[in-house]
């Protein structure tokens, strides 16, 4: 008899002395009351913590445990989530976290892991050899499976009882129409002392991993928080309701793709939330409008450093702090508050001025264009502006990030995975926009152990790196990778500060090849890497390139490879189905969807709009069964999505 769900459990927990007589009856009690899940109202009787009650029932079930902390950060690709339909995992509450290729075994979480039904019936719908199950508290599944599948990111707010508190102060505080900047203010304050109350363990671990956030002002349950407070003050905005967490996600994306620390891509996050606080008058300050309109920039005079005066009771870190303060400074010295030019302004403010005019630009009919416009659009937009208002590079790898450039590149080129290795995003953000820019995919790493774990995975054709990388130093994360098979033979480039004559010895002893002192043009770098990498070409055959069906529909993939004319096979994978579609120099030879092929099958694909793609190009095409031209096989693609959509 499985003792979850049912008052069965209840007795076992009190056979085993693990909870009183007492709260026995406490625990009947609130079901009864409550109903759902025994489990939940063992948790919110406060019998036994959440981790207790999980170690209890893996025992029990003679497997592991998941806590609802490591569900909630899990980060789980669509290619694993598809193992799982969402209608089964809803139905059967269970979550997919890992999938083994090799042994084509499943991890999930469940509520019940000895339901073998839905084992079995997971079993089948993926074609799956083992299904591992492991248990994990039934809300927090749920939970996960409302983030995962319906794309719900406060899914685990309501779990979370500190977050929980919060948001119930902040609503009960907007119904009673109290919101305003000025009690904001204090919310805000209040809340940071909330969040500062870690268990002191936790402090430690935190400090010790280098994750603690100063002053509680980067937790996620403090975002979470401030995600909702500022929507509701934007709500009075019709043209910008929800705009700054449009520029929080933004921020969110340009920092990951710049590779800084977590700390820092929080604190980069919370200025995007707060940039607009204290300035909700006639006028959106945005660095293009302060720079073009004398009203714009007379207001942003008096009004930029609101956010800031408001939220004086809260200890912001310090990026965040001059984010916001020098968003309106200009590129080219001419900007307020204080005429900072270049790389004197800070890195989050560059971002923030670009990530807020696009926003603007993108979501505000009243923007100076008048009219919402297009990514492609708004981008160009950011590029007139270049060397003036905005930072030339950042707005280049700003483009590439939002507008799917990057990943047409990808598809045309025969790209080389290269990993940069350097502490400092400054040093590499040129580096990497001009690796992109001539057909290499570019991975960052700021220490030598995230470099190693990339390196482990055994892609990385090519390594650029700094020798100082704080513990331990570029010559001995090369010791260290030529140690094992996939670092054995890796090109090894050192591009460093140091000048020493001994140290370009040690490195080509310890067989690198090359070094290079900073600063080196960006140019001539890639140039040498591409001498590199053809001294070593006919080794392994060219890369594929991966993706989702969000970044490029695959109408526009389709076009991309007519005309660049690539041969290979794009595979698909979709709604738990496979498909390919094979390309000869840009023509399409063959198609296949479940049981449909050629022509049936394209069309099948063609209304895909969420899924990932594999692109091989080392794929070679035996036989032809479609002879219509990819224009041909589009047009009636789209009429018959067309009428299907009448």
């Amino acid at each position: 008899m499985h003792p979850t769900g049912n008052v069965r459990m209840v007795e076992r927990l009190a056979a085993k002395g693990l909870i009183t007589p007492e709260q026995q009856e406490a625990i009947i009690a609130y079901h009864q009351r409550m109903g759902g899940r025994i489990e939940e109202a063992v948790i919110e009787t406060n019998a036994l913590d959440e981790v207790q009650l999980l170690k209890f029932l893996a025992a029990f079930h003679k497997t592991r445990f998941v806590s609802t902390e490591k569900l909630s950060k899990a980060d789980i690709d669509r290619f694993t989530l598809d193992k799982v339909p969402k209608q089964l995992a809803e139905k059967e509450t269970i979550f997919p976290v890992l999938f083994d290729h090799e042994k084509q075994a499943l991890s999930v979480v469940m509520a019940d892991p000895d339901n073998v039904a839905a084992i079995q019936e997971i079993k089948l719908a993926a074609s799956l050899k083992e299904v591992h199950a492991f248990v994990a508290r039934p809300a927090s599944v749920k939970a996960a499976i409302n983030k995962a599948y319906n794309g719900d990111i406060h899914a685990f707010a309501v779990l979370d009882r500190s977050a929980h508190e919060q948001f119930t102060t902040m609503l009960n505080v907007y119904e009673r129409n109290l919101v305003s900047e000025e009690s904001m203010s204090l919310s805000l304050a209040d809340e940071r002392g909330r969040v500062q109350m870690f268990d002191e363990r936790d402090l430690k671990e935190q400090r010790a991993s280098g994750s603690a956030s100063r002053g509680g002002a980067t937790s996620d349950s403090y975002l979470e928080t401030l995600n909702v407070l500022i929507s509701l003050l934007e709500n009075s905005r019709p043209d910008l309701r929800g705009h700054s967490a449009h520029v929080a996600r933004l921020m969110k994306k340009i920092s990951e793709r710049i590779g800084l620390s977590e700390q820092d891509r929080a604190a980069m996050v919370l200025a995007g939330y707060i940039h607009d606080l204290g300035k909700m008058s006639a006028y959106h300050l945005t660095a293009l409008n302060v720079a073009e309109y004398e009203g714009h920039r007379v207001a942003a005079k008096k009004l930029y450093k609101s956010p800031l005066r408001l939220l004086e009771a809260v200890d912001l870190p310090r990026e965040t702090a001059r984010a916001v303060e020098q968003m309106y400074e200009r590129f080219d010295g001419t900007g307020l508050p204080g005429g900072e030019r270049a790389k004197e302004i800070s890195l989050g403010a560059r971002m923030l001025a670009i990530a807020d005019t696009y926003a603007d630009l993108t979501q505000n009919p009243r923007n100076p264009y008048r009219r919402t416009l297009r990514p492609v659009q708004a981008c160009e937009v950011l590029s007139r502006y270049k060397e003036k208002v905005f930072d030339p590079n950042l707005v280049d790898l700003f483009r590439h990030t939002v507008t799917g450039d990057d990943l047409k590149a990808r598809l045309l080129a025969d790209r080389h995975l290269a990993l940069v290795v350097d502490s400092d995003p400054e040093e590499t953000t040129v580096l990497e926009l001009r690796m992109v820019e001539q057909g290499f995919e570019v991975k960052v790493a700021r220490t030598g152990e995230q470099a190693l774990k990339m390196l482990e995975k055994g892609d990385v054709e090519i390594v650029i790196s700094e020798l100082d990388l704080g513990k331990a130093d570029g010559f001995a994360l090369l010791a260290e990778a030529r140690k094992h098979e996939w670092g054995h033979e890796v090109p090894w480039v050192f591009v460093t500060g140091r000048t020493g004559r001994s140290d370009a010895q040690r490195a080509f002893e310890l067989g690198a090849a090359d070094y290079m002192t900073k600063p080196v043009a960006a140019d001539l770098l890639v140039a040498k890497l591409k001498q590199i990498l053809e001294r070593h070409a006919g080794r392994t055959g060219n890369r594929g390139v991966s993706g989702s069906l969000v970044e490029m529909g695959l109408p526009d993939m389709v076009q991309v490879l007519w005309h660049g004319r690539k041969t290979g096979s794009l595979k698909i994978r979709a709604k738990g189905e496979t498909g390919e579609i094979h390309f000869v120099k840009g023509d399409i030879h063959n198609a296949m969807w479940g049981r449909l092929r050629g022509e049936e099958a394209f069309y099948a694909m063609l209304g895909l709009t969420e899924g990932d793609f594999v692109l091989d190009p080392n794929f070679q095409a035996t036989s032809r069964v479609i002879n219509a031209s990819p224009e041909a096989l589009l047009l009636e693609g789209m009429r018959r999505l067309d009428e299907g959509a009448a």
